[in-house]
């Protein structure tokens, strides 16, 4: 009994050396601290920084700076910035990159050019000092990122400035850094430049062009290796962090470009990024939250009054400089005030970037013990501040999102319902894929997916055969946090089950696979087609995945002239503006002048966010005048129509002939609008 009690006094003594109760007690931390906190309405952030300044050297001294602590936080720093550059909207980036380049600018030189004379001449610091203390003002970590993923405003405008700012002010910051401690080393030779340059460019060519290469080919061998996905993923992170450290840039750099790389290789609503985003938020950023919490010492304020001038003045500054950045950019851009209060939230935390700074300043002698302890509770604040500030931030601009959405948008799509009969399990991943894509986040119906079994005898064996054979794709949508829930029911045909059940679920969009190529015509345009198109209103999409939704890398949208009066064209645009989004790739647009003009309206009024190259288009008779102008990347998409309808012309009824005959190797689809 003794010999027990001797064992648990020696695990518990002072910090923790045992793995597992260390690791025990992270998870506890990351459990209960958001929880607790957020009844009280404190962000749970703050409540991981707080625990980890408790349980940390300068607290109760639970746990000390070790290779295990370090390892899982640095894991979880470059998860945050992985994140951030792969949840970035590139087609918003890309319409907003010019701001994002004058937001960098200013978050870079406003708190430059005021903290170097307040360094310089307030606090008597000498010129290096000076301007690498007043480089960390401009630095910010996405600390507070996690909050506006959660809250779902991360593809808000005010964001994708944000971090396309961050990247360039710290990188901005970084290279200072290198050329700040090479003056100090010896001076800026001609060979300290070259080096510099090149290792830029080398870095810079393996992540765009030869990272997307292989990850593109590693996908498309490996499709059905869900989890082989999740690691190549990993290794592309880590590899990519080792680079940037070979460039002589910091890891998180290369984190953010890892995330840039792989971003339209990997859409927002898959389940590749359901499990990224799961085990970061679960795990490693917590992780790394805590650990910036171990590294403040409340007690450096009371060491003299000179630290707590230093500390007070480096936090006031800091503060001030991130403000005035994000007020310049409202005014400039014309934000909300919601929108300003969101910069200002996620670039006015001081975390890694800044610790990098100081610590490599620190260690090299340019800096000295009240700069680093100043830095330490400067850290701590921002933190906590940015913490407030964006949270708050981030529901009011999701308040005035929702009241927007209830005066611009139809209830369909918050509360959608999508058919997806299911005839052979041949292509049926592809088409969940594309599913989950498209459906609405909002709408709280799940995917149905129906088979039809004929009216024999043998009708319930059949039943129970098909739904035992769908049960394993009900994974993967799950995974993706999507809502499946299999379907049966008995008819003589297959187009009159499915007809009927689209009544009874009151199904807004019908989802069915490309007929199979035998017999293409007679059943395209055959008995069961012919049949669902008469006998439902709904909106059909039939569809034809000869690639990994991934791997294309344009949408070629034809359209037929008077397609935006027929009462189905909000939601196929809508549909296909989510598409473009969910994969980061243009739609080449080819319709009528009055058609592109109301697409742009309906966009504008419903803030959708879209890259259009619109091509005037009313050729119908020499369709195929089209495949000069089509690549092999190329996703074709036909908006269609029901005889009888405005849009409707007979042209139409041969086009998805010459799509099979002269397009079988491309994905296509063909949509007729309620």
């Amino acid at each position: 009994m003794n010999s027990i009690i001797d064992q648990l006094i020696e695990e518990f003594q002072l910090p923790l050396q045992n793995p597992v109760l260390i690791f025990s007690l992270i998870l506890f931390i990351i459990l209960l601290a958001p929880v607790v906190l957020n009844r009280i309405r404190i962000p749970g952030i703050i409540g991981l920084i707080v625990s980890g300044i408790i349980i940390g050297p300068a607290g109760l001294n639970i746990l000390e700076k070790s290779l295990f602590v370090d390892v899982f936080s640095t894991i979880g720093l470059l998860y945050i910035m992985f994140i951030a550059g792969l949840e970035l909207d590139l087609n918003e980036f890309k319409a907003t990159r010019n701001k994002s380049l004058l937001f960098g600018f200013l978050t870079f030189t406003i708190p430059l050019g005021i903290g170097f004379p307040v360094c310089h001449y307030l606090l008597g610091f000498d010129f290096n000092a000076s301007l690498l203390t007043s480089s960390m003002f401009a630095t910010h970590t996405l600390v507070t990122y996690p909050i506006v993923s959660k809250l779902g405003v991360s593809k808000n405008a005010a964001v994708a400035i944000t971090v396309g700012g961050t990247i360039i002010t710290d990188t901005a910051v970084l290279i200072m850094l290198a050329v700040i401690l090479g003056s100090h080393n010896g001076g800026l030779t001609q060979e300290f430049w070259i080096r510099l340059g090149v290792s830029l460019a080398v870095f810079s060519a393996i992540m765009f062009l030869v990272i997307p290469r292989i990850a593109k080919w590693f996908f498309r061998k490996l499709e059905s290796e869900k989890h082989s996905h999740y690691i190549f993923v990993l290794s592309v992170v880590f590899f990519s962090a080792f680079l940037a450290e070979m460039a002589g840039l910091e890891s998180i750099i290369g984190a953010f470009v890892a995330g840039l790389a792989l971003n339209k290789l990997i859409p927002h609503s898959s389940a590749l990024m359901n499990r990224i985003g799961f085990i970061g938020n679960s795990l490693f950023i917590p992780f790394f939250l805590i650990s910036v919490g171990m590294l403040v010492d409340i007690s450096v304020i009371f060491s003299g009054p000179m630290a707590l001038v230093i500390a007070s003045t480096l936090t006031v500054v800091a503060i001030l400089g991130k403000w005035l950045a994000a007020f310049f950019t409202q005014i400039v851009f014309r934000f909300s005030k919601g929108q300003r209060k969101l910069i200002f939230g996620l670039s006015s935390a001081h975390a890694a970037a800044t610790l990098a700074v100081i610590l490599v300043g620190y260690k090299a002698g340019i800096l000295d013990d009240n700069i680093l302890n100043g830095t330490v509770v400067l850290i701590l604040v921002t933190c906590i501040i940015a913490s407030f500030a964006t949270e708050s931030a981030a529901k009011e601009i999701i308040h005035n999102s929702d009241e927007d959405d209830s005066l611009e948008l139809s209830s369909l799509t918050k509360g959608e319902t999508i058919l997806i009969p299911i005839a052979n399990l041949v292509n049926i991943e592809k088409v969940l894929d594309f599913a989950v894509l498209i459906k609405e986040k909002k709408s709280p119906n799940a995917l149905h997916m129906l088979t039809v079994v004929p009216n024999t005898d043998e009708a319930e064996k059949a039943i129970f055969k098909s739904k035992q054979g769908l049960e394993s794709f009900i994974k993967e949508t799950t995974a993706s946090d999507t809502n499946a829930k299999i379907m049966a029911t008995i008819d003589h045909n297959a187009a009159s089950g499915i007809s009927r059940t689209a009544k009874e679920i009151m199904a807004d969009i019908i989802l069915l696979g490309w007929p199979q190529k035998t017999g293409f015509l007679d059943k395209l345009i055959g008995d069961k087609m012919e049949s669902i198109l008469e006998n439902t209103d709904k909106t059909l999409f039939i569809c034809d995945f000869e690639m990994p939704l991934v791997n294309h890398k344009r949408l070629f949208l034809v359209v037929p002239p008077n397609a935006e009066m027929e009462e189905g064209f909000a939601i196929w645009i809508h549909k296909i503006a989510k598409l473009s989004l969910e994969l980061s790739i243009p739609i080449h647009l080819y319709c009528t002048k009055e058609t592109y003009t109301s697409i742009l309206k309906y966009a504008k009024t419903n803030k959708l966010t879209m890259t259009l190259n619109y091509h005037n288009f009313k050729d119908w008779e020499d369709f195929l005048i089209l495949s000069k102008v089509i690549n092999d990347s190329d996703f074709i998409i036909l908006v269609s129509a029901r005889r009888g309808y405005i849009s409707y012309f007979g042209q139409l009824d041969k086009i998805p002939a010459k799509l099979e005959k002269h397009f079988s190797e491309l994905s296509k689809m063909i949509i007729y609008p309620q």
